[in-house]
């Protein structure tokens, strides 16, 4: 069978290779002719201008047609790909932005050609607008990671399902905000700029470039910093360790080497906290300087301890007053949240406000010397602290107190906001929510 195949298309080359040089020989037989006119009769010059000038008259009448009568575009090609099915929706990005969703979906696909170009594909038909992506390349596979622009009634498990469908695994799934439109190297370089100038914007900056995840401080020591699947360890530049933890998903290489670039920064720099001073002006008690704390400001905190009495020492740091002092190591240390001071014009300390990160939350904490005591200091601070805290993107402070310190609740009522109260052994945890929390994630 395949010797007679053979023999079938050496026939086939046989006729096609005569009928081509049975042309070659027209064509030159008819040239020959065409010379032997032009230079050997009487009418071959006026033989080649009536040509050209016919020439030129075709030319100018079919550009002419061919304005006055367009064509179609022109029909698929041998070879293209054709969908017989009906095109999918455009999602218009005129869109009012009520009517639009974006998500956040991170998803594991082959490192493969083609692979993004499925998932892609696949999420058009829907349609989801791709606005963003980012690639985390492993060993033999990638996690992709996009963000994108849905109709608002669009089920994310259809989106889910989508990249399942197009090969995608361990997909991740969850909404987005304006903010994540900011494209990632811009983002990491403002949170960089923002490191620079406050040592407290490190865990900030860990928690925004990573979304929910808790970050604590441990004391233990490390030879080198470790990334486990949903945990990182980081060695701290002020001693000890940082770990951060986030469920889903997984952290990647890619973001255990941000994470690092970050701390080495904070590291390089040392501790710094920005210069920045406010006037207060009491309704009783004159004019007052309110500014962040550091470490330097220890002695004078030690004298305002010196100055207030066991019961506010005991309601400030629920313990023997005596232990007070060694707690400010830790209060006044810009890595663990930021501190307000409240001075006197000779620079006297009558004041100090904390600010401490915990996970997705903060404790607030306020002490005021007696003699400061209720003219309006503490309520002020405390709604300093809420801006603070709400600036930093924390939706949700808390203050651990005793459940007689009524003058704590009046203060928290003040800010306006929906409260929490919880009661355990007459210790009193009083929650203030400032924001609403995101949409949980989808998986």
């Amino acid at each position: 069978m395949g010797d007679l195949k053979n023999l079938t298309n050496r026939k086939h080359h046989w006729r096609r290779d005569t009928v081509e040089l049975s042309a070659v020989f027209i064509a030159v037989a008819l040239a020959d002719l065409v010379a032997n006119v032009v230079v050997h009769g009487h009418d071959g010059p006026v033989l080649l201008v009536a040509s050209a000038l016919a020439l030129l008259a075709t030319a100018a009448w079919h550009s002419w047609w061919s304005h006055r009568h367009p064509h179609a575009p022109p029909g698929p090609a041998p070879g293209d790909i054709v969908s017989s099915s009906p095109a999918s929706p455009v999602l218009s990005a005129a869109m009012p932005p009520e009517q639009q969703a974006l998500w956040r979906i991170r998803a594991t696909v082959p490192d493969s050609p083609g692979s993004l170009a499925m998932l892609c594909r696949s999420l058009a038909d829907l349609p989801v607008n791709i606005i963003a992506m980012q690639a985390h390349p492993l060993a033999e596979e990638t996690v992709d990671e996009f963000l994108v622009q849905a109709r608002i009634e669009t089920d994310p498990q259809d989106i889910s399902r989508a990249v399942v469908a197009a090969g995608g695994t361990e997909v991740w799934l969850e909404r987005a905000d304006a903010h994540d439109r900011v494209d990632l190297p811009t983002r990491i370089l403002n949170l960089a700029t923002r490191t620079a100038l406050d040592a407290a914007e490190l865990p900030l900056a860990l928690r925004q470039l990573f979304g929910r995840c808790s970050i604590r401080s441990v004391p233990a020591e490390i030879d080198e910093d470790e990334l486990d699947g949903s945990t990182m360890r980081l060695r701290d530049p002020s001693g000890g360790l940082l770990e951060i933890t986030r469920d889903q998903p997984p952290f990647t290489p890619t973001e255990f080497a941000r994470a690092r670039a970050l701390v080495e920064l904070d590291a390089q720099l040392g501790p710094r906290v920005p210069d920045t001073r406010a006037e207060l002006t009491l309704p009783i008690g004159g004019a007052l300087t309110v500014r962040r704390a550091d470490p330097s400001d220890r002695v004078a905190a030690v004298a305002l301890h010196e100055r207030c009495s066991t019961r506010t020492l005991r309601q400030r740091y629920h313990g023997p007053a005596a232990d007070s002092d060694r707690y400010l190591g830790h209060l006044l240390e810009p890595r663990y949240g930021q501190t307000l001071t409240t001075e006197t014009p000779d620079g006297e300390l009558v004041a100090l406000a904390h600010l401490m990160w915990d996970g997705d939350s903060a404790e607030i904490a306020v002490l005021v010397e007696d003699a400061w005591q209720r003219r309006g200091l503490g309520s002020e601070l405390v709604r300093r602290l809420a801006e603070l805290a709400r600036d930093a993107g924390i939706g949700e402070v808390y203050a651990v107190t005793t459940a007689s310190n009524s003058s704590m609740v009046a203060t928290l009522r003040r800010l306006g906001v929906p409260l929490d109260y919880q009661v355990e052994d007459g210790t009193l945890v009083i929650t203030a929510h400032l924001a609403l929390e995101a949409a949980p994630a989808t998986h």
